[in-house]
């Protein structure tokens, strides 16, 4: 079972910096396998919180590498919610991956830890009849300060319910719970990085600076 580390974080750095500068990506430095993912991109200005700035991943189980390549730019550049990120943002920019294990079949809505389990909520929209799914990764919930009522009901706006959360729309859900592993990388430690491991630092506007040039 893999989990997520370092490697795979330089790798979707590496992946949007080739981007921008219309190269091929490096090869990744981590071993093939195979589950679900989620890559999330913040972005932290003056010392700040980090802000999000993208997440997109999949449930369901993906080739690791094949799958890094491709959420790390969808998420960077095509997540809905704000605009595609700009390469003036890179060094602000931090980037955590997560690798989705241990999916489990809760007994009820309530049957999940927060701060352990990410959440799954399926259910039928009592109005409308849609059927409606939303997730929650294990570090959400925690970092919201919610409860795990207040998780289930957020939840249950992102997918899309616009009416009265009652407990019987509560019990309506069918929730499935997951565990992570995540590793988080700031762009500067990704410079370190690929100073230290290959003597070069990209630059962004497509061309390769010398170490000896970042005194």
């Amino acid at each position: 079972m893999a989990s997520a580390n370092r490697e795979m974080a330089v790798y979707c750095f590496d992946t949007l910096v080739s981007h921008y500068n219309n190269e091929e990506t490096p090869p990744p430095a981590f071993d093939e396998a195979n589950h679900p993912l989620f890559v999330t991109w913040k972005k932290i200005v003056n010392g700040g919180e980090p802000r999000l700035r993208g997440c997109i991943g999949t449930l369901e189980a993906r080739r690791l590498i094949s799958g890094f390549k491709d959420y790390a730019l969808t998420s960077a550049l095509r997540d809905r919610r704000f605009p595609p990120i700009q390469p003036k943002e890179l060094p602000f920019l931090q980037c955590t991956v997560s690798v989705l294990t241990n999916y489990e079949t809760a007994e009820d809505y309530l049957d999940w830890e927060v701060g352990k389990h990410g959440i799954i909520i399926e259910f039928t929209d009592p109005v409308t009849n849609a059927k409606r799914s939303a997730t929650y990764l294990p570090e959400v919930p925690s970092q919201e300060g919610w409860t795990k009522i207040e998780a289930i009901d957020s939840l249950v706006r992102k997918a899309g319910y616009n009416g009265e959360i009652t407990e019987s729309v509560r019990r309506r859900i069918h929730l499935t719970r997951y565990q992570s592993t995540l590793f988080t990388m700031h762009y500067s430690e990704y410079l370190s990085y690929v100073k230290a491991t290959r003597g070069l630092v990209p630059a962004i506007n497509g061309t390769i600076k010398p170490v000896t040039s970042l005194s």
